[in-house]
């Protein structure tokens, strides 16, 4: 039998990746959320697994907002940028339906930004 390959990869929001993998094995399967974690993924992606695991909308964003730091994030994004939340049409709604990236250069819509776990 052979050994399997492991990797050890440090992670700053463990918690929030564990949450992450899980939403996106179970949406996706294991094969393709691996690939979406190697290969990379569009943060729109990501927003639409999180949203559609068994937790609630209040965790899929937390674990999305924590996790960013262990991403690659593409386009470069340099040292000073913050994110945009993007609230339901309700008035007063507090319910998060998308994210957006604010840098000094711009915004960037979740379609636009491209993510990658960092190895």
């Amino acid at each position: 039998m052979k050994a399997e390959a492991r990797i050890s990869v440090s992670l700053k929001n463990p918690d929030a990746i564990a949450a992450i993998v899980s939403a996106l094995r179970h949406v996706h399967g294991d094969d393709i959320a691996r690939m979406m974690l190697v290969e990379g993924m569009t943060l729109a992606n990501l927003i639409d697994a999180m949203f559609s695991a068994p937790m609630t909308h209040r965790e899929a964003v937390r674990a999305i907002t924590d996790g960013l730091d262990d991403f690659v994030i593409t386009p470069d994004l340099g040292g000073v940028w913050h994110l945009k939340y993007i609230y339901g049409d309700a008035p007063g709604s507090l319910h998060v339906v998308d994210l957006e990236i604010a840098t000094p250069d711009g915004t960037l819509a979740s379609k636009d930004v491209w993510l990658r776990l960092s190895s």
